[in-house]
């Protein structure tokens, strides 16, 4: 059974800098491509960076591009994302979310059936 589990999360400063972080297991984590989201209170869920199986290609939204990195270690079977910069309005609930098909190529569209496991969240406020 998938099970990715996000930490990392808290509250910060604008301005300030945190690092979440999406551990998985039951999965052959070197084999899918991964990706992070956020959803504030009473938006959708947004697209916010990929990264593909072997960590060779990235993709970004236009929101985070030049803030957020996102980057994976696949002998730890994990994935980061550190966040430079927030401002109150990246105050939302992070997800990771694996591929459902192992090698395939990342999109900034992801639909929902591209998508296998998605983990619990971890929460980032970012206060003005």
């Amino acid at each position: 059974q998938v099970q990715l589990v996000e930490s990392g999360g808290g509250l910060v400063q604008a301005g300030g800098s945190l690092r979440l972080s999406c551990a998985a297991s039951g999965i052959n984590f070197s084999w899918y491509s991964m990706y992070w989201f956020r959803q504030a209170p009473g938006k959708e869920r947004e697209f916010l960076a990929a990264i593909n199986w072997s960590g060779s290609s990235t993709l970004y939204a236009d929101s985070v591009k030049g803030r957020f990195t996102i980057s994976r270690d696949n002998a730890k079977n994990t994935m980061d994302l550190q966040m430079i910069s927030l401002q109150p309005e990246d105050t939302a609930v992070y997800y990771c979310a694996s591929n459902r098909a192992p090698y395939r190529a990342i999109t900034r569209n992801p639909t929902p059936g591209l998508l296998g496991s998605w983990g619990q969240g971890t929460q980032v406020t970012v206060s003005s």
